[in-house]
């Protein structure tokens, strides 16, 4: 098992690495850069230029100003914006704390409710819950969150009036002053993410539900619900670890479409200003830390796995 977390360690290191030189690459091939932003392209003087891209250090080889962020990042300092006053890890703090709200407050409501609909749509299979909540769950799913996050800004902040379409409260205000205004978002994307988890849970709790030791358990005359509670689901859940960690993951790194939106100051959004200003350091950091939190959240993942079934326990253990 060691031999194994080792591996997924280095493979997560590996991706992460990556991921920075893609996203690095990717914004040095866009035409212009920080300078050009702010001077403007065509109407700042030439030697403006130059004189900002020597301030920035813009003029250096690209491999050059690549390696010294990444050695400062290894060492957990991520530098200083392209304005070369303001450190990143004091703008990225602020986003990483409103993200963590937003997740967190989404996860509390989506997983449990993902959960309980799951095994009451896999227990009741093709009869009226199973329609009524399969039918929601699918229309969660294909309807993009930009439509539903609009609908619920029409109806709930237009006509109603009763929470606030956008979210006008600083970056850096305390985590208090977040609410009702975060109500919205954390709506949507527990809609998401629910629907996500509960056809998982239902189709796992389905399958073991079929299965021969739970049909061997009836025929043996094992109360149902003591049948359910102690054997069929621990095993239908775990599947779903996976899949609640991918959700998690994808909360904590920012849903672009829905800060956007509802005005959210998290990381996600922060990712969109950045890109426009051709901030590049500010750019790279937020996609180390998303890149670190998928690893990170899918390793912890793969040991709830392995802790929670023998089996995996004994094929590692003996590997």
């Amino acid at each position: 098992m060691i031999v194994m977390l080792m591996r997924r360690i280095l493979l997560g290191f590996i991706t992460v690495c990556l991921v920075s030189i893609i996203i690095f690459s990717g914004i040095e091939m866009l035409p212009g850069d920080a300078c050009t932003q702010y001077l403007g392209e065509y109407q700042a003087d030439k030697e403006l230029l130059e004189q900002c891209r020597k301030d920035l250090d813009l003029n250096r080889p690209a491999h050059e100003r690549f390696r010294e962020w990444a050695g400062g990042a290894m060492t957990g300092d991520l530098g200083m914006a392209v304005d070369g006053k303001t450190k990143i890890s004091t703008i990225v703090g602020d986003r990483v704390k409103n993200s963590l709200l937003l997740a967190f407050c989404a996860m509390l409501v989506g997983i449990p409710l993902a959960l309980i609909l799951g095994i009451i749509t896999g227990l009741w299979r093709d009869r009226m819950p199973d329609l009524v909540i399969s039918t929601l769950a699918i229309f969660a799913m294909t309807i993009p969150e930009f439509v539903s996050a609009t609908l619920l800004i029409l109806v709930f902040s237009i006509w109603l009036g009763w929470l606030p379409g956008i979210v006008l409260t600083s970056a850096s205000a305390p985590i208090s002053e977040f609410f009702p205004e975060i109500l919205l978002p954390v709506i949507v994307l527990s809609l998401v993410m629910c629907a996500h988890i509960m056809r998982m849970v239902r189709s796992s709790v389905i399958d073991v539900m079929s299965s021969d030791y739970v049909q061997m358990a009836t025929l043996k005359g094992v109360p149902y619900w003591q049948m359910v509670f102690r054997h069929a689901l621990p095993n239908a859940l775990l599947p779903a670890i996976n899949v609640v960690a991918l959700t998690i993951a994808w909360l904590l790194g920012g849903v672009v479409v829905i800060e956007v939106v509802f005005n959210y100051p998290g990381l996600g959004r922060l990712m969109i200003d950045a890109i426009s200003d051709r901030d590049l350091p500010v750019v790279q950091s937020i996609a180390l830390i998303v890149a670190s939190i998928y690893v990170c959240v899918n390793l912890a993942a793969d040991l709830l796995t392995m802790l929670a079934n023998p089996k995996l326990r004994t094929v590692y253990t003996r590997k």
